[in-house]
């Protein structure tokens, strides 16, 4: 297979302002609310670390900012004590998270509770959103084979509510995404017929929902680490979760990605699901576009 030609994300005025423009198109008339999560537990990304407790990490401040060209208000935390309170004023919850949340972290964070994180998936399977991005498919990993499937019912529910778990990751690097999907506004409006490529930090992923829609698949043929051994797999999809509606993408670790106007259009897309803005039939395309993404790398040798 050939390597397609892909539309590279990068900055610009124009696209911004066409992101911006699109967005409110999309939007409803009356302002909604989401609670973004950036708790981290072990590994702690740069990119949702504050500098100063009252001042917004740069993924936080992004995301205000996305949000808010759609008029969509966006309350930012790392207490996870929120969640043993009234969530009934969130129309959604974004979380860009790491770990088992409800342990202490180094950063002396209230962890979620037990019940507050059944709370939380209660609130979704009710009605609420859901928009995960990169590490959160890390939290509440799977114990046992690290290479290896496992049934359905040992995965932890909220990452069966997300729709896949974190395998592995090798070095950042550029990789493509083919695009198999368009139905989410306003991905068709940006124009791009294939895919995109860019720098990030790739995940390799497990476990994966096959009722989700494909929008985003990672090719692995030229991807540099040996985690990538295997089929093309989902990168980006939307799925339901009772009467929610989910979106998750495995993007966002670096910089430069979080200010790309064409990942702001996919976050956008995301948005436009969890809140119920658009009325969009997504029908699982897993076993279609991804058909052999339940075939893992070999685990590394051990030397």
């Amino acid at each position: 297979m050939q390597r397609r030609e892909m539309i590279k994300l990068v900055s610009s005025g124009f696209l911004a302002m066409m992101t911006r423009s699109l967005a409110r198109a999309e939007t409803a008339q009356q302002k909604k609310k989401v609670l973004f999560f950036t708790r981290n537990v072990g590994y702690y990304h740069d990119i949702v670390k504050r500098k100063d407790p009252n001042e917004l990490s740069f993924a936080e401040q992004r995301f205000v900012e996305i949000a808010g060209d759609m008029d969509v208000e966006v309350v930012c935390t790392k207490d996870g004590r929120v969640f043993d309170q009234d969530l009934s004023g969130y129309d959604a919850f974004a979380f860009y998270c790491n770990g088992d949340l409800t342990q202490p972290n180094d950063a002396n964070e209230p962890p979620m509770s037990a019940t507050g994180k059944e709370r939380l998936l209660a609130a979704v399977r009710g009605g609420k959103g859901f928009l995960g991005f990169h590490s959160t498919c890390g939290c509440w990993r799977t114990p046992g084979d690290l290479y290896a499937n496992a049934p359905r019912e040992k995965v932890d529910p909220f990452l069966r509510m997300l729709g896949a778990e974190f395998l592995a990751h090798g070095p950042q690097q550029e990789a493509s995404l083919t695009l198999v999907s368009h139905r989410l506004p306003p991905i068709a409006s940006l124009g791009i017929a294939e895919g995109v490529a860019f720098y990030d930090e790739w995940y390799s992923m497990k476990n994966f929902n096959p009722d989700m829609h494909v929008i985003l698949v990672q090719e692995t043929r030229y991807l540099e680490g040996d985690c990538y051994r295997r089929p093309p797999f989902p990168c980006t999809w939307a799925r339901r979760e009772g009467e929610g509606h989910v979106f998750f993408t495995s993007m966002g670790h670096t910089e430069d990605v979080w200010t790309s106007p064409i990942f702001a259009t996919f976050v956008t897309a995301g948005l436009n699901w969890v809140l119920k803005n658009v009325n969009v039939d997504l029908p699982a395309n897993f076993s279609r576009v991804t058909p052999q993404a339940d075939v893992l790398p070999a685990p590394p040798s051990k030397k």
